[in-house]
């Protein structure tokens, strides 16, 4: 399972997407060109001391991330077909978050395997893009026994 952000507008919710990869061990992507500086302060205050611990590519465009990815492409899109709760995912998928002001052009839209939505009451425009990757993430996490086992979760465990 991967993650993968297109070129992201607010440097806070990578920050935040990155500190989720990190602690979940799921390595993500960042297609640029990005609206911030990947040094930016807000990004590191939102992934705090987790940056350094996210396996993270960059990948110059759309072409070079699309020409060297393996497994699909599946896209969180608000005009997705398929509620992402009833999707089944693959343990080698890529979960793609489009940017906050413009989501993904129609040429990703179309290389999309599957779009995903989230169900959302009527008249609501859109989840935060970290939140919505938090959401989707987990639930694919949790479908192919992708969360890993870590000393740390099997002490907490054991003390229950």
């Amino acid at each position: 399972m991967e993650l993968t952000l297109y070129q992201p507008d607010i440097p806070q919710n990578t920050g935040t997407l990155l500190r989720l990869a990190a602690c979940l061990g799921v390595p993500m992507n960042i297609i640029e060109p990005c609206g911030f500086l990947l040094t930016d302060r807000s990004l590191k205050r939102a992934g705090m001391d987790y940056l350094d611990l996210a396996s993270v590519q960059r990948h110059l465009d759309w072409e070079t991330y699309n020409n060297s990815r393996n497994g699909r492409l599946i896209l969180l899109t608000t005009t997705g077909n398929t509620a992402y709760c009833d999707f089944r995912f693959h343990p080698d998928d890529h979960v793609m978050l489009g940017r906050e002001s413009a989501g993904v052009p129609q040429e990703v839209h179309a290389a999309a395997d599957a779009r995903l939505v989230i169900p959302m009451q009527a008249g609501r425009r859109s989840i935060n893009v970290a939140i919505a990757g938090a959401m989707v993430l987990g639930e694919a996490l949790r479908q192919t026994n992708g969360f890993a086992v870590t000393e740390q979760t099997t002490k907490n465990e054991e003390s229950q």
